[in-house]
């Protein structure tokens, strides 16, 4: 675990349902964080910095190649079940590696191509929404 998480810089959230979602990486997972800020460039070189909310922006980026096939499967699910992720509408509980829980949705449409022995897929994209107090 690193010294800071993404988990120490959201605020507490609240799933649409109870469901979790566990995974085990078994490659890497990207973190994307960011602001809601603006940079304006002048013609002169000059720059107007507006940072219109404090808030972070975070995602979690798997690549298929990273998940098992069963994980696989859980995503696969998940996306396409109404009662859990129901597409990108449903936020639900994700299991981190990073030993904590968050509150996510997809961002991601599920796209997978099916090949010779198993998937590959883009990336999946969750969006964190919050976190479990945990």
């Amino acid at each position: 675990m690193a010294a800071k998480e993404i988990y120490d810089y959201i605020s507490i959230a609240t799933a649409d349902n109870d469901q979790t979602m566990t995974l085990e990486a078994r490659g890497d997972v990207q973190e994307n964080t960011s602001k809601n800020q603006i940079i304006h460039l002048g013609v002169d070189g000059s720059e107007e910095r507006v940072t219109i909310s404090d808030t972070v922006i975070a995602y979690l980026v798997y690549p298929f190649s990273a998940l098992s096939d069963s994980d696989a499967g859980t995503v696969f699910d998940f996306w396409h079940d109404a009662a859990k992720g129901n597409g990108k509408v449903e936020s639900f509980k994700l299991q981190y590696t990073d030993g904590h829980t968050y509150v996510v949705r997809f961002e991601s449409n599920m796209d997978r191509v099916r090949k010779l022995g198993g998937f590959s897929s883009v990336d999946v994209v969750f969006k964190i929404l919050g976190r479990i107090a945990d």
